[in-house]
């Protein structure tokens, strides 16, 4: 049984990404709940507000940022998660390319939604 979860040991790089992916987002999550609710106060926090920051440079690459890493996250660990079910080598292949081109879909749509939010046009 040890052997299906072979693509989560700590010899391949995936792994390593994994885990550098899962720490960022961790240190993202809590300093956005620090300052959101510590320093802004969140009762005072409006959707004005918000919009008027994502027009901020900074903010909004965080913002991208935290959105391709947690995308990569998540499609990363969806992955290992099918591939560790016994999937022979063409399932493990269409259901690589199949979390590919949703992860790439959502990128898309995220930053479209960014660009929307912050004002920016492209």
């Amino acid at each position: 049984m040890a052997e299906r979860y072979s693509s989560f040991n700590s010899s391949g790089s995936l792994w390593l990404i994994q885990r550098i992916t899962a720490a960022f987002l961790v240190v993202v999550l809590a300093f956005h709940f620090f300052l959101l609710h510590f320093v802004n106060h969140a009762s005072e926090i409006t959707f004005a507000g918000s919009q008027y920051r994502m027009g901020d440079l900074s903010y909004y690459s965080l913002m991208v940022l935290f959105l391709i890493t947690a995308t990569f996250h998540g499609v990363n660990g969806v992955y290992n998660g099918l591939t560790n079910q016994g999937l022979t080598g063409t399932q493990k292949t269409a259901v690589k390319w199949v979390l590919i081109v949703a992860g790439v879909a959502l990128i898309v749509q995220g930053i479209r939604t960014a660009n929307a939010f912050a004002g920016i046009s492209l």
